[in-house]
């Protein structure tokens, strides 16, 4: 039995590297002529996220989003003449499915590049095939560092880091709001770690840190063993680095056992998917980062303005309502085409990823530009809070309102 065990790893590992080894003869291809994924009429994209499963909210949105801008410029004829394609398909949220639907889409489907990846533990688990491919990945719905440091030429990200997200995060908690006893609750895989690592390394600038840890198994929503622990730490604010299920799930028994914080989530929990799961729950102090401004409204009086997103979700997906997850994936699509645009009609991968590399200063929306260069592949750092209330989640104006609100929750004894 072992013997047969060796015996059916090495046949995986010869498979693996047959596929590697293709894509690497597939960017030779494209150096004698032209560039895979790309005709007279057509630019291939390709793309692997969760379109079922407990994560499938966010990767139907980000499909969505990004459609809502492609088929808009399909439309108005294209670039350069040529139609853009998005091949996707359903990874369920489950690393191995993205890798085996990543090796599809390049050596079967010989897409010119990637995008629309949702997910930390699923898209790192693609950058060796990124790497030995070498195909650009453009905008990924996940703010892993293991996709920003060390620098890869081949990746592109648009949204800022979870370690940006948790850093400003903790100085609102602790030097608006005076909040210091804090816990982290995460999911067990480089997602919830990276959250950790990025919370414990903010609140080690004050001097502090987590209070209690408590995590999950991806794909579970077994919150208990982690809630216990957190519960019985005095905990004032619980940062949760997970799904949206299993975060609405741990709200509810949280505070059906009398255990009441602060919740704060980062950005990829998804708003609209959480608010929606924690009706009934609308005293509770529920906070959420946002990479990206808020999506229903035309904010021109604090520079902003969502409207393009929200017309042509409206005319291509008339069942959905902007949501943050949508706006994003419809952003990381105008840096995209505006790669293609700048590259010219003689396309190349690494012209694409040089003409991204010239967006110094280019405007996604008003009051929205993005800063590439060629050591600088993240282009916004702007991070936004929301606070739910009622039923969604709309942004924090005054931080000295919801301190009150604390004092208010808590009794000045408490908070004191």
């Amino acid at each position: 039995m072992q013997i047969f065990k060796k015996l059916l790893l090495l046949g995986l590992l010869t498979v693996a590297g047959f596929l590697v080894g293709c894509g690497q003869e597939a960017v030779l291809d494209e150096q004698g002529g032209r560039p895979l994924g790309v005709s007279d009429d057509e630019i291939r994209i390709g793309a692997s996220l969760p379109l079922s499963g407990h994560a499938q909210y966010l990767g139907i949105q980000t499909l969505r989003g990004a459609m809502a801008y492609l088929d808009h410029v399909n439309e108005q004829g294209g670039v350069h003449g040529r139609k853009i394609s998005l091949v996707a398909y359903d990874d369920a949220y489950d690393p191995p499915r993205c890798l085996a639907n990543t090796q599809k889409l390049i050596i079967e489907d010989q897409v010119f590049a990637l995008s629309c990846y949702v997910g930390t533990p699923t898209t790192v688990k693609i950058i060796p095939l990124v790497d030995q491919a070498a195909i650009p990945l453009v905008g990924m719905f996940t703010g892993a560092n293991d996709l920003r440091v060390p620098f890869n030429r081949y990746l592109i990200n648009v949204r800022p880091s979870y370690y940006k997200e948790t850093e400003e995060a903790v100085r609102h908690m602790v030097e608006d709001l005076g909040l210091s006893k804090i816990a982290v609750f995460y999911q067990y895989d480089a997602y919830g770690f990276d959250g950790l690592t990025g919370t414990e390394l903010a609140l080690k600038k004050y001097g502090l840190a987590p209070i209690a840890k408590g995590n999950y198994i991806r794909g579970t929503d077994q919150v208990d063993e982690g809630l216990d622990k957190i519960a019985s730490s005095g905990a004032e604010v619980v940062f949760m680095i997970g799904t949206y299920e299993v975060c609405a799930t741990f709200v509810h028994k949280a505070r059906a056992q009398g255990f009441d914080p602060l919740f704060y989530h980062v950005s990829f929990v998804g708003a609209e998917e959480l608010a929606r799961r924690l009706e009934g729950e609308e005293d509770a102090l529920v906070l959420m980062s946002q990479v990206v401004p808020p999506p229903m409204q035309d904010l021109h009086g604090e520079g902003h303005d969502v409207a393009d997103y929200a017309n042509l979700l409206s005319h291509y997906y008339p069942q959905d309502k902007p949501n943050y997850v949508g706006l994003e994936a419809f952003l990381n699509a105008r840096v995209l085409v505006e790669g293609l645009r700048r590259a010219g009609p003689d396309l190349t991968r690494e012209k694409f990823i040089d003409a991204i590399e010239s967006m110094q200063d280019y405007a996604l929306v008003h009051g929205i530009s993005v800063i590439f260069g060629p050591d600088d592949h993240q282009g916004l750092d702007q991070v936004y809070f929301t606070k739910l209330t009622n039923g969604s989640f709309a942004p924090i104006k005054d931080w000295s309102d919801l301190r009150r609100a604390l004092i208010k929750k808590r009794g000045p004894a408490e908070s004191s």
